[in-house]
């Protein structure tokens, strides 16, 4: 009788190494391992209380005409019906007709129940009279992956070309570094041209889940890598 050693034979007949068995189990392993991580992370990040405070120098914006504008998280069952008003009002406002000349249409029953899922965080932005601007984003798994989607940024338009923006997407990328995200991601409309122009100005890239060119559709998902974990 010959002595295979660690070697038996397969199905086709072919020698094969327990090694070998043992490292294809161990790659299903992984990506489970790796999947039951990414889940972990994002559990940890929508267990915060304020996923912003640590960083007390995001807390305030001061513009160029030295305009204070204060910026704080919540959740969205944290906030005040007046100010899920001011959100759907500057949502249907800004975005609207970009809808309406896409192949999502505007449903503003469906864009109020997006906005008001239990899982929605909003960075807000206001001074001391107004509100100014929002985000909406969540903590969520994308494509097996733990990431910080933004859902929306609006801004009402006097707040706008003051470098609100860019300090608010800073905002997002700190708190998706900070809770060990793989990236931000977004999704945001072709013919918003103004918007795709911001977004490759502070580094985002077609993300791997975009469609491609052939399937015809008129928005792109960008990326922006968490460097830190790269």
């Amino acid at each position: 009788m010959t002595h295979l050693d660690d070697t038996t034979l397969g199905r086709n007949g072919k020698a094969s190494t327990f090694a070998e068995k043992k490292a294809h189990k161990t790659r299903r392993q992984i990506q489970a391992e790796k999947l039951a991580f990414a889940s972990s992370v994002v559990q940890k990040a929508n267990a915060l209380e304020n996923p912003l405070e640590p960083f007390k120098k995001f807390h305030h914006y001061v513009t160029k005409e030295n305009e204070i504008i204060s910026l704080q998280v919540k959740r969205v069952t944290e906030l005040p019906q007046e100010t899920l008003n001011w959100i759907f009002d500057l949502m249907e406002r800004n975005m609207k007709t970009y809808y309406e000349q896409s192949q999502w249409k505007w449903d503003a029953a469906a864009k109020q129940t997006e906005l008001t899922e239990p899982s929605a965080w909003y960075l807000i932005a206001f001074n001391e009279n107004n509100m100014l601007g929002f985000s909406h984003f969540r903590f969520d798994l994308d494509n097996q992956a733990e990431v910080l989607y933004c859902y929306e940024l609006q801004l009402e338009p006097s707040a706008r070309r003051k470098g609100l923006g860019r300090f608010m997407m800073q905002c997002l990328e700190i708190m998706a570094s900070n809770n060990q995200m793989q990236k931000l991601v977004l999704t945001v409309l072709k013919k918003n041209v103004s918007a795709c122009s911001f977004f490759f100005k502070l580094g985002f890239k077609t993300d791997i889940t975009n469609p491609s060119a052939s399937e015809g559709l008129d928005y792109a998902i960008l990326s922006k890598q968490n460097l830190q974990r790269t």
